[in-house]
């Protein structure tokens, strides 16, 4: 049997456990939070009260933290690309609407929040220029994304759970930031956003946990794979107004580095977490060539611990189009 068709195999037998996923994993529309929850509501009288007071508070939080924030904001408001990628996966079927393709449209009906709150705030919040923000998410909508996983649900499944954790980490370290900056509002905004990326990371960790049970050396090789690639960000291809593509995103991830919201040494943490979920070490029953894989994936956190490091990030503050230029000092 060919590989391709051993992987429809597997995800076919996961199918049958998806109604179990959603259960554990998701949450029903009429329960889970919804952005009016979270912000001024224009609804009600108090509305321009409540704006203005988060417009006042907003105001203490540094052009840094500004930058990482509508960078999460326009990575979370591209899902069109993300939903539009995973329903291409070996084993969903988005037309027939089988088992994995109700998880992927249930997941993205979840993920989809996120933009929209984000999105909303920075709008209340009159300290970015949002048609630029618009633009850059625009841009990133049509240029899409390459990460190296093909159709292939387990390289899939290994970016996911990175990714899903890497989020987690990213919403939840500015949460924190604004909380010690008085935001209470964007703190918990922040926190449930980071919460659900908790869960999913969870989900989608899960479904490589239950895949090394039926099919561990290709597993094995899919994971080698994707490290040795190394797992590219969602907005790898991120650029401003007028720029050409990609030209944004390693400025973004500097002043993400700057501020500590997401760092090279939280990417080799997360390898590690990975390692430890899967339990890498004990896997038994692999091939030869997924034992030389599993000597690789064991070794490689040391490695890039140690080229971690030594990595430098500039001094100077790159001015984004994004954020309103009185913020900038």
């Amino acid at each position: 049997m060919s590989i391709k068709n051993v992987r429809l195999e597997v995800m076919q037998l996961l199918e049958k456990k998806v109604d179990y996923f959603m259960e554990e994993f998701l949450i029903p529309v009429e329960k889970i939070w919804q952005p009016t929850d979270l912000l001024p509501h224009s609804g009600t009288e108090n509305f321009l009260d409540e704006v203005t007071e988060l417009r006042e508070i907003a105001k203490d939080l540094p052009y840094e933290f500004w930058v990482v924030l509508v960078g999460d904001t326009i990575t979370e408001e591209a899902l069109p690309t993300y939903e539009s990628w995973l329903m291409e996966i070996e084993g969903v079927n988005n037309l027939g609407k089988n088992g994995w393709s109700k998880w992927f449209r249930h997941w993205t009906g979840e993920e989809n929040r996120h933009g929209d709150v984000l999105n909303k705030y920075l709008y209340l919040s009159g300290r970015v220029n949002m048609r630029e923000v618009e633009q850059t998410t625009h841009h990133l909508i049509n240029d899409g994304f390459d990460i190296g996983t093909g159709r292939d649900p387990y390289k899939n499944f290994v970016y996911t759970s990175f990714q899903e954790l890497a989020t987690y980490i990213s919403h939840n370290r500015v949460a924190q930031i604004a909380k010690n900056y008085g935001d209470k509002k964007l703190h918990k905004l922040c926190n449930l956003v980071a919460g659900d990326e908790m869960r999913h990371h969870l989900a989608y960790s899960e479904f490589v946990t239950q895949i090394f049970k039926v099919d561990p050396s290709e597993m094995m090789l899919a994971f080698q794979y994707m490290l040795k690639l190394k797992i590219t960000m969602p907005a790898h291809f991120l650029r401003e107004s007028g720029e050409k593509i990609s030209t944004a995103f390693e400025h973004f991830s500097n002043a993400a580095q700057k501020l500590g919201v997401y760092t090279a040494a939280d990417y080799v943490d997360i390898m590690q977490k990975l390692i430890q979920k899967w339990e890498i070490d004990k896997i038994t029953g692999l091939t030869d060539e997924a034992e030389k894989a599993r000597d690789f994936i064991m070794n490689l956190p040391n490695r890039m611990k140690r080229i971690s490091e030594r990595l430098s990030i500039p001094d100077e503050t790159f001015i984004f189009k994004w954020v309103q230029p009185a913020l900038v000092k």
